[in-house]
């Protein structure tokens, strides 16, 4: 079988939607320091992006994620970060632009992005804010950064005496945001009334494929999970030219979206085993090499209809990756937000859904990053089977004694 009639199956997906989900290629028409600090940045939350997704990659089954949306929320954050925070933050979010650039290069970036969705065919948008502790005296200079370069205004909320109130409304604002797809983006376990600030972003995208698939020719087809392992999924078929390249190692399938502006990029691996080592040679230079090799060819294309849903929390993998100090009660320094070192990050939650079918794609995703004041205080859940004792604490005495294995038995 030549290579314009073999049958594309989707083994991993980097989409190029949202101006940098994984990847884009850049549209800034920025002269001078705005559009060089701009390219800078997009090449960095690409580095950021892939690093990312090597290190979540090690878990089984499917991964969807925004890295988009995820530098854009920490940005936010590192706007307040001093010291030795500040520099680990850039460090793992390759942010090399100063401070006083790198605000004003997002902005640039945000509009850009935003510009896609605006007479594409697609339906785009982004949106960012502040929810912070009533009365609690962030620096208006902090406030006024996130206002002219993120849009991102505060929103007083009472973490303290109403925690479940404030995270009703912080989930209600980003169900908003993307169309109900993010519905409950923080759990009730995630907020409680230390919580000083939550910087949210929300992302959504839909889009749908300059080239349809025919519902009709959609037909149920093997998946190959491995050498050994197959499933039956509806398989949507389409014959037709598209931006295509072959290497020793992958398959490289482009499908645009109305408007040619966006598009998803499927990157297919030779063999059906061949995704871990797909995976470990996937880094900026390997991937702006293989999309350069991009050109129109016939092909038989063959993509699964699917539904992808990931939620994470990646206080523990950012810390891993080197931004330590942001996560310690004792050693994170966000003065630039109070004029105090009395905030850390305690989680940074991100959840993103994607559905692709015959007509298209609809992708969402949101990220909080939620700051305390002071120290986390201890858990104890009580969320599998337990001892009990009722006893007289005068005496000592043991007056009742046993077990829960099962609280609906």
């Amino acid at each position: 079988m030549n290579r314009g009639t073999r049958q594309l199956t989707c083994a991993v997906l980097l989409g190029a939607v949202c101006g940098g989900l994984v990847w884009a290629r850049p549209n800034l028409a920025l002269a001078g320091p705005a559009g060089t600090d701009t390219e800078a940045l997009v090449q960095g939350n690409t580095e950021f992006a892939l690093d990312l997704y090597a290190r979540l990659r090690t878990e089984e089954g499917n991964l969807f994620l925004s890295p988009y949306s995820i530098s854009t929320a920490l940005a936010m954050t590192y706007a307040g970060a001093r010291g030795e925070t500040a520099g680990q933050m850039a460090d793992v979010l390759h942010f090399a632009p100063e401070q006083a650039r790198l605000h004003p290069a997002f902005a640039a970036l945000q509009s850009s992005v935003k510009a896609a969705g605006y007479g594409s065919g697609c339906r785009l948008h982004t949106a960012n804010a502040l929810w912070g502790q009533q009365g609690y005296g962030f620096l208006e200079e902090f406030l006024a950064l996130e206002r002219r370069h993120y849009g991102a205004g505060l929103r007083e909320l009472d973490f303290a005496h109403a925690t479940e109130q404030a995270r009703q409304t912080i989930n209600a604002w980003i169900a908003d945001q993307t169309q109900q797809m993010i519905k409950e983006l923080l759990e009730a376990k995630d907020l409680d009334p230390g919580v000083a600030l939550v910087l949210t972003n929300a992302i959504y995208f839909k889009g749908l494929w300059a080239s349809q698939f025919d519902p009709q020719s959609t037909r149920e087809g093997p998946f190959r999970i491995n050498e050994e392992e197959k499933v039956v999924v509806p398989m949507m078929q389409q014959l037709r030219r598209f931006p295509y390249a072959a290497t020793e190692q992958v398959d490289l399938l482009e499908l645009p979206y109305v408007g040619d502006r966006l598009s998803m990029v499927i990157l297919l691996p030779k063999a059906a085993d061949g995704l871990e080592r797909l995976e470990e040679s996937l880094n900026r230079e390997n991937l702006d090499r293989w999309l350069g090799q991009l050109g129109q060819e016939a092909l038989h294309v063959s993509l699964p209809r699917f539904k992808l849903d990931t939620r994470f929390d990646l206080a523990k993998t950012l810390s891993a990756m080197g931004m330590i100090d942001a996560f310690s009660s004792a050693k994170a320094d966000f003065s630039g937000m109070t004029g105090r070192r009395d905030l850390f990050i305690s989680l940074v939650i991100h959840q993103a859904q994607m559905e692709v079918n015959e007509e298209g794609t609809e992708a969402a995703a949101g990220t909080a990053v939620v700051m305390r004041k002071g120290p986390r205080p201890a858990v104890f859940a009580a969320d599998h089977p337990f001892l009990l004792l009722i006893r007289d604490q005068q005496s000592g005495s043991i007056l009742f004694i046993g077990r829960v294995v099962n609280p609906k038995a």
